[in-house]
């Protein structure tokens, strides 16, 4: 089977990665380790597409609302703390699944890739802090430092050299196979914009105004997808249903920076289409693949 080997699923947002994950550990002993850096923080969970206690189907999930919003949790936080957690699975003789569309935090964890907060700086004088973060996100798509936290900015540029990538040289420290999950890009936008409705239904408004009304104004709350925009909403800065239109619309924007990532930083990808009539098809096809 695969025995010592890691599986990673990656993909844009709301591609199926959750569903996926769960089938695959079912079927390989696997324990689900969490790959979305939105996912760590306790309470965001109608917003984050959290997955839910009854759809684990008993499934171990490590990394999961290990943090309050208010709390600090960085690459190098999840650096040390995944590469514990994967050690540990393999050496019980199961395997680990790594699963999310943070693209950065996968790539630290499996790479040789030291993070060193002492890298040459680099001069960012001529450029505004909304430029910084666009660097940034062209790095990471999934990047929540706060646009006004230059410091911060300067100092994740100084770690990746600037370069808008991610040590492309440095070599895999684990065995892995990397599979994506993708469909064509019209039918993708569809179910982001619908699955921004559902939120709402589901309660996302309340969720977010549950931490507004407690004046939590954390990086997570500033940065985060269908939480900023409805502080701007409660700030009085524009209508719901703006607020709403732009959820779906930055969504799309970041499923977009995700397939940037996953196709410039990761040679090994091996991509699926997503059945999203009969999923079945797709869990026989990637296990296929996985047993070779």
């Amino acid at each position: 089977m695969v025995n010592n080997k890691i599986i990673v699923i990656v993909g844009p947002t709301g591609v199926g990665k959750t569903k996926l994950s769960v089938s695959l550990a079912k079927k390989l002993n696997g324990e689900i380790i969490n790959a979305d850096s939105m996912q760590f923080y306790k309470g965001l969970d109608i917003g984050t597409a959290k997955i839910k206690d009854d759809e684990k189907e008993g499934v171990i999930h490590h990394l999961f609302d290990i943090k309050n919003v208010n709390e600090m949790y960085t690459i190098y936080d999840y650096q040390k703390d995944c590469r514990l957690i994967i050690d540990d699975i393999l050496k019980r003789g199961k395997t680990p699944i790594l699963c999310g569309g943070s693209g950065l935090y996968i790539r630290a964890c499996l790479y040789d890739y030291k993070l060193n907060y002492e890298n040459k700086s680099l001069d960012y004088g001529s450029f505004s802090n909304e430029e910084l973060l666009e660097k940034c996100k062209e790095i990471d798509p999934c990047c929540n430092i706060h646009v006004n936290n230059r410091k911060r900015l300067e100092r994740f540029l100084n770690i990746n050299y600037n370069s808008g990538k991610i040590n492309t040289d440095s070599k895999p420290i684990y065995d892995f196979l990397l599979i994506g999950l993708t469909t064509d890009r019209e039918m993708l936008y569809n179910i982001i914009n619908n699955r921004v409705d559902r939120m709402v239904q589901e309660g996302l408004v309340s969720e977010v105004k549950s931490f507004y009304d407690s004046n939590i104004r954390s990086k997570a709350i500033n940065t985060g997808i269908g939480y900023k925009e409805l502080y701007s909403y409660f700030d009085g800065k524009m209508s719901l249903d703006d607020a709403i239109e732009l959820i779906k619309k930055n969504s799309r924007h970041l499923a977009k920076r995700q397939y940037t990532f996953f196709n410039n930083q990761f040679d090994n990808i091996k991509w699926f289409y997503t059945d999203y009539d009969n999923f079945n098809h797709t869990i026989n096809d990637v296990m296929k693949y996985i047993k070779g």
